[in-house]
């Protein structure tokens, strides 16, 4: 049963059920309200909506509404859902309904307001506002072409915004501590490494490659989730960890001493170093005594990157479920906004900084 039930296959019910709900509306229903118009113009223009809304046609609007909840109800309580594919979809939705009511629907609208039949009803509704009424009534869009109308050109402005220029990103674990710490809010250049598709992830304007201490949001081969860790091996390097020491391609990357990190006193301490990637130097922790993850060794294939925490003790990274290739790359993340540990607080804005 649960696969009855996933993100994607209800998206697209709530949009099948929304195209065939506002064409029976434009179609069947318009024709109900003009034939209102023409035989009891009167009555339309003291009942309104109700008029020209029968039966069958509130339970498809009742229908398109129940999808669009349940599509929402999924997103929130399972925690899924493609947020890009779902914002596309909108805005193909959005823009189709635009595109067909502004060419083929106001027209018929128009013709059908035109006729003699109505035009004679309208004139037998003697208070002139009443008459505006009637007609502006008999031409109003439905529910689902005036939304669509409404929301078409700032979905398709978050869209532009999300795919190709930035976009925000919250912090969910604590594999990037001590450089970011779980919920800080940062923003995520998408255009550093190129500009892609949405949902597609197609490379169409090439930018500049990901360099070696980038900090980048991604696609891990294993999941369809984005990570956020850092760029350690570039295709074709050499990555060998010794007790949390790291070599590239032979060469020692330096660690500087800081600091030792005991606030949780369920866990062992941490030591806080600062790395030297040669040119780049970050900040990284992990214990004192080796753990499994703390030795490694890989060479990093053609068009893949090798991934790392700066929580090197506490990330699921390359060491476990190996590179990530270059079309799944999201983009780089480069600086934090705000702090938010819950909505019982207040959004701190003390972090906020460059990511480096």
């Amino acid at each position: 049963m649960e696969s009855l039930f996933t993100v994607n296959k209800l998206l697209l019910t709530a949009i099948v059920i929304t195209l065939i709900v506002w064409v029976l509306q434009e179609t069947l229903g318009r024709l109900r309200r003009i034939d209102c118009v023409c035989k009891q113009p009167q009555i339309a223009a003291r009942m309104g909506i109700d008029a020209g809304f029968p039966l069958w046609l509130r339970v498809l609007s009742f229908l398109m509404l129940a999808s669009w909840l349940v599509l929402g109800w999924a997103v929130y309580v399972k925690r899924d859902g493609d947020f890009a594919l779902i914002l596309t979809a909108l805005v193909l939705l959005c823009g189709a309904v635009s595109l067909a009511d502004r060419f083929v629907f106001q027209r018929r609208r128009a013709r059908l307001l035109g006729t003699v039949a109505v035009q004679q009803a309208l004139a037998s509704v003697k208070v002139e506002d009443n008459r505006n009424a009637l007609h502006d009534w008999a031409e109003t869009d439905y529910v689902a072409a005036e939304y669509a109308k409404s929301f078409f050109p700032v979905l398709l402005v978050v869209l532009v915004l999300r795919s190709f220029l930035f976009e925000p990103f919250k912090i969910p674990s604590a594999s990037m501590v001590p450089t970011l710490q779980v919920h800080d809010f940062i923003l995520v250049n998408k255009f550093a490494y190129g500009l892609r598709l949405p949902v597609l992830g197609t490379k169409i304007f090439p930018v500049r490659d990901p360099q070696r201490g980038d900090v980048m949001v991604f696609f891990p081969p294993n999941d369809s989730r984005y990570f956020i860790k850092r760029v350690i091996g570039l295709p074709d390097d050499t990555i060998r960890l010794e007790n949390n020491v790291l070599f590239i391609n032979g060469a020692r990357m330096d660690q500087t001493f800081l600091r030792v990190d005991d606030q949780d006193k369920e866990q062992p301490p941490l030591d806080v170093m600062v790395e030297n990637l040669q040119p780049l130097e970050h900040l990284i922790q992990y214990y004192a005594e080796p753990t499994r993850q703390s030795n490694y060794q890989t060479v990093v294939p053609k068009g893949h990157y090798f991934m790392m925490g700066d929580n090197r003790d506490n990330s699921s990274d390359s060491r476990f479920w190996g590179m990530v290739p270059e079309e799944n790359v999201v983009g780089q993340a480069v600086y934090v906004w705000m702090h938010w540990g819950s909505w019982l607080s207040l959004p701190s804005f003390a972090r906020n900084g460059v990511i480096e």
